[in-house]
């Protein structure tokens, strides 16, 4: 089993003049699968919804709940990922 961390990606914060954002919601489950490429939570920055998508496909598990803050870089989730998928067999 691989740990994949989903951080809260730098870029998205650009354009933004304000140094946080919120997670505005999840649209997987805590403990369910999350698939690769498919979005797995909203964050909120300046007013602008952005999508956070999954790196892999694997079991969510939220480390950041709806409504909290969250700076650039914050760890949202993590993915439990089977190792051979992981690797790309």
């Amino acid at each position: 089993m691989k740990i994949i961390r989903i951080n809260a990606d730098e870029a998205l914060w650009r354009n933004s003049m304000l140094p946080e954002g919120i997670v505005e919601r999840w649209l997987v489950a805590d403990g369910k699968t999350a698939r690769a490429g498919h979005a797995v939570a909203q964050v909120r920055i300046e007013g602008a919804l952005h999508d956070i998508v999954a790196p892999a496909t694997g079991r969510l598990a939220i480390s950041a709940p709806a409504l909290a803050v969250i700076e650039p870089g914050f760890l949202l989730a993590t993915l439990a990922v089977d190792a051979e998928v992981a690797a790309g067999a």
